[in-house]
């Protein structure tokens, strides 16, 4: 069935934006969301399409003021606004024809896989919850966390006195974080995002406000995905990943208590998890996991 744009709405007042695959027959349903300030043409078309091939109905959308979804300041990352926003593309899919609304899971990568764990510890109807390569450095160098602080503060009294947000780009040439955060990709994947931009995502945009990082720095998703249980989780680790380490995904998976699984992907990073050769045996363990977490009673 042909993909179709979906005006998702929210609690908070604004509209997302959303891509619907829906599937030939009613059944279980997935609801995905792309990495760090990205827009939901990265990374998550092909999963998406997977998925709805499988008999899944897939919903990916825009994260709030980013892409094509409302909310301002733009590029605006807020993370417990994320949170709620799952539970509101939940509310929207679970009313979708070939939706059984008692079979739907959360799936994030990245960014959105901290973001899909912690929304799974809080919204029971989402029976099963996919991370892929969760991010799990919220951390800012010590050097440069005073100064984000001493710019996010002097960014709330510019903007109060009726000016426009302050920005950060959100990777440079090399790779790194402008604010320090521990978000820096491989400085080859820069050239990536850029060719993304040109080539398929035309609304993302390379720079996020400096409140992002005010945010995140008193975001402590931890805590919170300790509450996942009972719903089952599937965690999946790039094994060369070096944005979010390796070890620290392990480490974390290992703190939370069952259901869970644990699949480490051979030779991938944090980049290339989703593609390769390898891409669609990564997709049926996914699949195989969903069946099982899913099934009709």
């Amino acid at each position: 069935m042909p993909v179709t744009s979906v005006d998702i709405p929210t609690l908070s007042g604004i509209t997302l934006k959303g891509d619907l695959y829906p599937a030939a027959e009613y059944g279980a349903a997935v609801i995905l969301t792309p990495g760090f300030n990205c827009t939901k043409e990265m990374f998550v078309p092909d999963v998406a399409l997977y998925f709805q091939s499988k008999g899944f109905t897939a919903l990916a959308y825009d994260p709030r003021s980013t892409g094509a979804s409302g909310g301002v300041p733009r590029n605006n990352i807020d993370p417990m606004a994320q949170v709620e926003d799952y539970s509101d593309a939940l509310t929207f899919l679970a009313q979708q024809p070939t939706v059984d609304p008692t079979r739907i899971a959360f799936w994030g990568f990245s960014f959105a896989g901290a973001v899909s764990l912690c929304a799974a510890a809080l919204d029971r109807r989402a029976k099963a919850v996919i991370a892929v390569c969760p991010l799990t450095r919220f951390e800012y160098t010590p050097e440069l966390l005073p100064k984000v602080l001493s710019k996010a503060m002097k960014d709330r009294e510019s903007q109060l006195q009726g000016n426009p947000p302050f920005y950060f780009p959100m990777i440079d040439e090399n790779g790194e974080n402008a604010a320090g955060f521990g978000l820096g990709v491989e400085k080859e994947n820069y050239a990536l995002l850029l060719n993304a931009k040109r080539e398929v995502a035309p609304t993302f945009e390379l720079q996020t406000t400096v409140q992002t990082y005010y945010k995140l720095f008193m975001w402590q998703p931890f805590a919170l995905w300790r509450h996942v249980t009972p719903t089952p989780l599937l965690m999946i680790v790039p094994e060369k990943d070096k944005v979010s380490p390796a070890e620290l995904q392990i480490k974390h998976f290992h703190s939370m208590p069952e259901p869970k699984t644990l699949h480490v992907a051979a030779d991938r990073g944090h980049m290339d998890v989703l593609s390769g050769d390898g891409f669609p045996r990564l997709m049926d363990m996914q699949i195989g996991f969903l069946n099982d977490k899913l099934a009709e009673d």
